[in-house]
């Protein structure tokens, strides 16, 4: 008994790590962008939009591989798969690429949208496998959500702390710092898990043709869709938040010097809040159910999003943030940002309540559920570039209707469509 208690700890520390992992890969594609949106006007969200457009390949054939190699095997794969992805966008900094170096970034970032892809499909059911379902697999997710949003902190920071401001030399290789670090992580990574006993619960069980399959239940079909919503929402408010900021013309911000350093703090404070949501989560998740959290942050963060769509530009506040002159200061920005950033308290809860509704009572169909879950998440890389269209369009704060639209549907989720319907069909 002794043993499987030390061996779950185990799992349990290895797979927090690699959810911090993933928030670290993810998260550099939004401030990568400032990079290259002023070199090409289209490019603002398409390291994003590859990232996550991976997922949607990716998605199936990594629910298949934990079946098929388990969840060791498919952590190596991924680890190896995120080296070369960074590697490839390093290279995109390099002189001699010339005018396809915005092409070779891309494929990075979309190299890397396999990574996280293998990486999330191995996490999530792995974390609500070793809680046993339910609160206390949700707890677990919250946990590993709690590093996830520690590394998410810390990348747009980094980030808009080496850009600066963004001008028409400001290149990749100013953040090539960042990409070896990453490149280095990965390779300890690989190490360290090689030597790691990992529980395999999908290999114990025998190969066989179910009369049923994960598309059979409505509340995780239902489930899969707010998933694709939730990712676009958490990964377009700080997106557009940087870009507002690092807007020097009258659309906007206006903030003449540094604005995309100080935009990158003041993303970052988002994912710190986010950090916080989750530890809070971790807190209270053995006793209050998944479907209440969703239902509460869902209605908070609508209210919020209106804040900042109806509060004028010229409504300032005082924020932290970062410049080359000043370093870490306070810095007067819109009142908007702050109520666009107090939704990372709201976001920080969802992707791990809306996991564990949607795959309870599943059984043994939760791995392949894992992997078509992973699939969705292209909807971080489709809304957030959807966004930024009606945001060139009609402003950055009107293209948060979108967001409040999304979240509308994450309510109705909470409230009706999380309701497992299906609790006839055989799981064992």
């Amino acid at each position: 008994m002794t043993q499987k208690k030390n061996t779950n700890l185990v799992a349990i520390i290895t797979m927090c790590f690699i959810f911090a992992m993933i928030s670290f890969v993810t998260n550099m594609a939004a401030p990568f962008g400032n990079i290259w949106k002023g070199q090409y006007s289209w490019a603002g969200m398409m390291g994003n939009m590859m990232n996550f457009a991976a997922y949607l390949f990716m998605g199936i054939p990594a629910g298949k591989m934990l079946l098929k190699v388990g969840y060791k095997k498919t952590t190596l794969i991924a680890l190896a798969t995120g080296f070369v992805g960074v590697v490839v966008q390093w290279l995109s900094s390099r002189a001699f690429m010339g005018n396809a170096a915005i092409y070779v970034y891309l494929l990075g970032a979309f190299i890397c949208g396999f990574c996280v892809c293998m990486l999330n499909t191995v996490v999530n059911p792995m974390l609500t496998i070793l809680g046993g379902g339910g609160n206390k697999g949700n707890q677990y997710i919250q946990i590993g959500g709690t590093l996830n949003s520690l590394t998410g902190t810390l990348t747009p920071l980094l980030v808009g702390v080496l850009i600066g401001t963004v001008t028409e030399n400001t290149a990749m290789s100013d953040v090539a710092p960042l990409l070896f670090i990453a490149m280095g992580v990965f390779a300890v990574a690989f190490i360290i898990i090689s030597f790691l006993r990992i529980p395999e619960p999908a290999k114990e069980r025998k190969a066989t043709v179910y009369e049923h399959s994960a598309w059979n239940f409505r509340h995780f079909v239902l489930g899969a869709i707010a998933i694709f919503f939730y990712v676009g929402i958490e990964i377009g408010i700080p997106a557009q938040v940087n870009f507002f900021l690092s807007d020097a013309s009258e659309k906007g911000a206006g903030i003449a010097m540094n604005g995309a350093a100080i935009g990158g703090a003041i993303a970052a404070v988002y994912w710190l809040l986010m950090m916080i949501g989750r530890f809070c989560s971790t807190l209270i998740s053995g006793k209050v159910s998944p479907r209440t959290q969703l239902a509460v942050v869902s209605a908070v963060a609508i209210v919020l999003i209106l804040c900042a769509i109806f509060t004028p530009k010229a409504v300032t506040v005082n924020m932290p943030g970062y410049s080359a002159t000043d370093g870490f200061a306070m810095f007067q920005v819109p009142l908007s940002c702050l109520f666009l950033v107090l939704c990372g308290l709201c976001t920080s809860v969802m992707w791990g309540v809306i996991f564990a509704l949607a795959v309870e009572g599943l059984g043994k169909y939760t791995e392949a559920a894992s992997g078509i879950f992973m699939m969705l998440v292209v909807g971080g890389g489709i809304m957030p570039l959807i966004q930024e269209f009606i945001a060139k369009g009609v402003g950055y704060m009107p293209s948060y209707w979108l967001v409040a639209a999304m979240l509308g549907y994450l309510l109705y989720y909470a409230l009706v469509g999380s309701k497992n319907v299906n609790k006839d069909i055989p799981v064992d």
